[in-house]
């Protein structure tokens, strides 16, 4: 499903099943969690006019975390000569300081019927009681992570062109996704745009028209070169990617991923369609996979594997360069394969 409609899942910590943005509803206190700006700012956008919609003169406050002062919470949520009735938006409580944190701790105690209560906590350790007590009150809690996988990019797509009343080919997610898929806020403004300006299905033209030459290096696209044996394209791209402010992480995650799904597919290699079907892959998968194995020995599928597994540790603090070590990773791939 498109990562707009999922279920985020939230690990073992009490109190009713996350929500998504687009499900977001007031209540005495609501908690949206994660470091993805724009599904925040969504999801305080949609709480605000849902109030709004059940009350015009509804008043709405905003505070920062770092800016907050002791008793701060309870004056924000009074009633004020013009309404009853207040929405109020904390961000940064991953920041908070010990004063919020108290007061914070209390109001979810005994919140007032007459307030919504948004906290906003980007991720982190900082505020862990807090948060374990908002779920145990039973409040609604807002998943907004980054959206960073290439297939949740094009779900994220393909569900703003429908929110638009509109929508788009294969091809043309996949062009717009390769050409501004970096930026959740930018391609969101694309698919915006392509919805505004132009009519009917759209295609890849109407893509290449607008964003053509803007094509990002992704993990994806990197992982493609190295597995093709293609060193040269494979580092080029990578260094593109690191330039443009790709994260060493996840292309070492998208690496281990191809390399993944190579290894499973030649694990039931010659052992029929059945086989292949219980892996719970798409067809077109196990058909691309079947093809790039041709190239590839089991020899040298176990280097390459070898290779991201070190560059995976590197990555993730055991390397002084993180960069260095995605590269090394690639230019192993790129000779592992064919051998």
């Amino acid at each position: 499903m498109p990562p707009a409609t999922r279920r985020p899942s939230r690990g073992s910590s009490s109190g009713p099943p996350p929500l998504t943005w687009e499900q977001a509803e007031p209540a005495p206190i609501v908690l949206v969690r994660g470091a993805e700006q724009l599904l925040v700012e969504r999801a305080v956008d949609r709480i605000v006019a849902r109030a709004r919609a059940a009350d015009a003169e509804v008043g709405v406050e905003r505070t920062d975390a770092v800016e907050y002062t002791a008793g701060m919470l309870a004056v924000l949520t009074s009633p004020s000569l013009f309404s009853d009735a207040k929405v109020v938006v904390v961000d940064g409580l991953d920041r908070a300081g010990d004063d919020l944190m108290a007061d914070a701790l209390g109001y979810v105690a005994a919140p007032l019927d007459s307030a919504v209560v948004v906290l906003c906590h980007a991720g982190g350790q900082r505020g862990k009681a807090l948060l374990d007590a908002i779920r145990a009150a039973g409040a609604p809690e807002i998943v907004c992570d980054p959206i960073t996988s290439d297939s949740d990019k094009l779900a994220f797509a393909s569900a703003e062109l429908r929110r638009a009343g509109r929508r788009a080919d294969g091809q043309a997610l996949r062009a717009l996704v390769d050409a501004v898929g970096s930026d959740l806020r930018e391609l969101a403004a694309a698919c915006s745009q392509l919805a505004a300006d132009t009519t009917g299905v759209v295609g890849a033209d109407a893509v290449e028209r607008y964003y053509g030459g803007r094509v990002e290096a992704t993990g994806f696209q990197v992982a493609d070169a190295a597995v093709a044996g293609e060193s040269g394209r494979a580092v080029a791209l990578l260094r593109h990617a690191l330039a443009t402010g790709l994260d060493p992480v996840p292309l070492v995650a998208a690496l281990a991923a191809r390399l993944r799904l190579l290894a499973k597919v030649g694990a039931v290699r010659g052992r029929g369609a059945e086989a292949a079907r219980e892996l719970g892959l798409a067809p077109w998968q196990i058909d691309r996979a079947t093809r790039e194995l041709r190239g590839w020995t089991p020899e040298g599928l176990a280097a390459a594997i070898s290779a991201v597994a070190q560059a995976d540790a590197a990555v993730k603090g055991e390397g002084r360069d993180a960069q260095f070590a995605v590269e090394r990773a690639v230019l192993a791939i790129a000779a592992a394969a064919g051998r």
